[in-house]
């Protein structure tokens, strides 16, 4: 359904806009209407939806429409007529005549759409208009790209070739899914690439297709240490071994000797496990008994452990408050608190999957047991290398199924914002507050440097598209006198399915700066393989919520009707009011036959 597009939001962004003073230059070309005449042949002369007060270089009447040249903007602006013909098209051709431009079929086109809009426009922005229509991408109408080139006059960006195919790549509701997989399979057979840029950037596209693989990853680790703590000799070495090629256990590690523990000692209430056993190791005897109170508070805080477990360590830590302190005492103290952390960790890697209150996950913190310098991406790391494991495919399959199956609201919620995180939408501000170096591993400023590589052309055309969808989302949100807009195209994984989702979110501010949180208009528009294109669009007036659901499929009504309390009662406990759920088709419109005879043609179209 190509119709799918910004175009209802943008409508009222544009409109709220037109408050602002027009600006113009010399040299520029517009369409008016006379509405006002005053003497020393001044007149007041309507363009679009904004009136300017200019003088005219030749009488006029009140009501003529023309298209006018700017000649002169100071001291006063001075406007000369370029077209005295009634018809459009007409003036179309007398303004071609008069700025020289070549009359080709694309420049008729961008003129057309010019005059139409009422937008002042230069002649080289006609020619670089001509030359956009010109190299169209494939995936590019010339509907779209004649809507992009307005949108960037009304917000008066740069006429340039990088603005406008990021606002073409940018307005595109599907699509971002299959980008990201041309881009990977690109870099993937790029033999030019760097190889440290090449693993670095498809390690990034991999984690931004499967967004639950960190929680899949642990999952896998959590079990291989598991082995490795208290399985036989056998299953240790197979342990060891997976463990020490996915990079998670140095090659130097062995089945005795196989933690690494780099990290400053701790034991403040926020330190990581690791922290905390390396304090206890370290520990004289008076420090050891100055720790313990601590430790024992540490642990009664750890929300990732069970009750059982928080009783198993308690219960450790009482019965060496009896002992006598020595070197001796404390040591064999350090590895019993370690290896019941290590066994209580790597058991709650595979079941917890998702972080709480902000808090460390389980598999977090068995990774600071295990590693120096522990990182997020050691998850993602050893999910892709066990899916290339043959003796690891039952393991792989038990757990693709229980993360699918643990898959809620909140699950979906973290997942978005790893990708959005990922992917790098918001590099640019993240910069103000963040050291550049923690986002350098994004895919945005990832792309940016591979860019200063020498590249195949195929690599560089997915890498510039990619590049484009990201810029484009930046530039179709932005704020616009109180109102506010947000575009998101987010690619996304669910039980085991491929889909994209494109978010836009328009609302106002408040005096004080903040979103009115009372107002509100969101659209998404969702590709997915079952119920294919659909689109949601939600209103908020006052707190109260209606939303109409644009889907072909009729079985949906029914589907939806039991959801819709759900959805009223979630709604309820954030103080907001449900209207009503609508599920309506997407409208198809026949378009009348052209008096020329050619074939009827249809469109599909949706109101809102």
């Amino acid at each position: 359904m190509t119709s799918m597009s910004f175009q209802p939001i943008q409508t009222q962004s544009v409109q709220a806009n037109t408050t602002q003073p027009m600006s113009l230059r010399d040299g520029q070309m517009f369409h008016g209407t006379i509405k006002q005449l005053y003497p020393n042949q001044t007149a007041e002369v309507q363009v679009g939806n904004q009136k300017i007060i200019a003088k005219l270089e030749a009488p006029l009447k009140q009501g003529d429409t023309h298209v006018f040249q700017v000649t002169q903007t100071q001291p006063q602006t001075e406007l000369k007529v370029v077209t005295s013909a009634a018809t459009p098209q007409q003036q179309m051709q007398q303004i071609m005549q008069a700025m020289n431009l070549p009359k080709t079929s694309e420049m008729q086109q961008a003129l057309q759409q010019f005059m139409k809009a009422q937008l002042p426009i230069v002649k080289d922005q006609l020619l670089q208009a001509e030359s956009f229509l010109k190299s169209l991408p494939p995936n590019v109408s010339v509907k779209e790209a004649l809507a992009a080139m307005t949108k960037m006059l009304e917000s008066k960006m740069p006429f340039t070739q990088q603005v406008f195919q990021a606002m073409t790549q940018g307005a595109k509701t599907t699509g971002i899914v299959s980008s990201l997989q041309q881009l990977e399979q690109a870099v993937m057979r790029d033999g030019a690439l760097s190889p440290a840029m090449k693993q670095s950037v498809v390690a990034q596209l991999q984690s931004i297709a499967k967004p639950f693989s960190e929680q899949a990853g642990g999952v896998y680790v959590g079990k291989l240490v598991e082995q490795l703590q208290s399985g036989n000799a056998a299953q240790k070495q197979e342990a060891l071994t997976h463990l020490k090629q996915a990079g998670v256990l140095s090659p130097q590690a062995t089945t005795t000797n196989w933690q690494q523990n780099g990290q400053a000692p701790s034991v403040a209430p926020n330190a990581s496990a690791g922290q905390v056993v390396q304090a206890l190791q370290q520990a004289t005897p008076q420090q050891m008994q100055q720790q313990l109170p601590q430790l024992k508070q540490w642990v009664e805080q750890q929300p990732t452990l069970s009750a059982d477990q928080k009783q198993t360590m308690q219960q450790l830590i009482q019965r060496f408050e009896q002992l006598p302190k020595t070197a001796q005492t404390n040591a064999i103290f350090a590895n019993q608190m370690n290896e019941q952390l290590v066994k209580a960790f790597s058991q709650n890697a595979q079941t917890q999957l998702f972080a709480q209150n902000g808090h460390l996950t389980a598999r977090e913190q068995l990774a600071t047991l295990v590693q120096a310098q522990p990182t997020n991406a050691t998850f993602t790391q050893i999910a892709t290398y066990a899916t290339s494991q043959p003796q690891l495919q039952p393991l792989v399959m038990q757990t693709e199924s229980y993360v699918q199956n643990n898959i809620d609201a909140k699950a979906i919620e973290h997942a978005m914002r790893h990708v959005m995180r990922e992917m790098g939408m918001s590099y640019e501000a993240a910069m103000k507050g963040n050291d550049p170096q923690t986002l350098a591993v994004q895919l945005k400023p990832q792309l940016l440097a591979m860019m200063q590589e020498q590249l195949q052309p195929a690599t560089r055309d997915a890498a510039e598209t990619m590049l484009a969808r990201l810029n484009g989302m930046q530039l179709q949100s932005g704020d616009q006198g109180h109102q506010h807009q947000l575009v998101m195209q987010v690619p996304m994984q669910f039980l085991g399915k491929q889909t994209e989702a494109t978010l836009q979110w328009n609302g106002r501010m408040k005096e004080d700066g903040k979103i009115d949180a009372d107002y509100a208009r969101i659209l998404f528009y969702l590709d997915m393989s079952s119920m294919e294109q659909t689109m949601i669009d939600m209103q908020v007036q006052n707190r109260i919520v209606t939303v109409n659901v644009f889907n072909d499929d009729n079985v949906l009504q029914a589907l939806a009707k039991p959801l819709t309390a759900v959805l009223k009662d979630g709604l309820a406990k954030h103080d907001y009011q449900l209207s009503g759920v609508f599920i309506k088709p997407f409208e198809t419109k026949v378009a009348p036959k052209p008096k020329v005879q050619q074939p009827p043609t249809t469109g599909v179209d949706f109101r809102v």
